[in-house]
């Protein structure tokens, strides 16, 4: 059986793509100075890139989903449109209408019957339910973000964090930044 688009998208763009897959931790250690390779900082730093990785391979699941319906879409049309083709029937009363009067006979011929239109009605409202699916996440996504948000900004009204040692860590980390810095020189 052949691939589906969505096979073929995520076999390409999204399997070879994990972080892990083009580096590993020991690798990505190895870029900085030896002193620091065994320092926390470091550790937080991979983590925060492969969860920035993950977002980035989240958004393009989510593109591939959109371009798998898109395509879907255009599957259908081009089924109408090979199918209105394909039924041109004329219909004797409205072609002699127009053979006397041309195009004043004001005669159309119908866009559909009923059993095109049921197809095309079952695609719409499978469409607008993706769309309304899709909605639904991106704005449960952004009351999770702004929850976050309203959180953080509360914790740091009142002093409160969820990490009590972010103060030692800030600390610890503008120090080996500061030796670093002085290092260089």
């Amino acid at each position: 059986m052949a691939p589906t688009e969505a096979d073929v998208l995520t076999n390409h763009l999204i399997r070879p793509a994990s972080l892990d897959a083009i580096l590993t931790f020991e690798s990505f250690a190895e870029r900085f100075p030896a002193s620091q390779r065994d320092g926390p900082q470091v550790r937080l730093l991979w983590k925060d890139l492969v969860a920035q990785r993950e977002r980035v391979l989240d958004e393009v699941r989510a593109n591939i989903d959109i371009e798998v319906k898109r395509g879907q879409a255009m599957r259908r049309e081009v089924l109408r449109a090979k199918r209105e083709a394909a039924r041109e029937e004329p219909d004797g009363e409205v072609e002699m209408e127009r053979a006397l009067f041309g195009d004043l006979s004001g005669a159309k011929t119908a866009k559909h019957s009923l059993d095109t239109i049921i197809p095309e009605l079952d695609g719409a409202a499978s469409a607008l339910e993706a769309e309304i699916d899709k909605l639904k996440e991106e704005e449960a996504s952004l009351m999770e973000s702004i929850r976050q948000t309203v959180g953080s900004l509360s914790d740091l009204r009142y002093g409160k964090f969820a990490n009590t040692q972010i103060k030692d860590e800030i600390l610890d980390g503008l120090t080996t930044l500061q030796e670093t810095c002085e290092s260089k020189r």
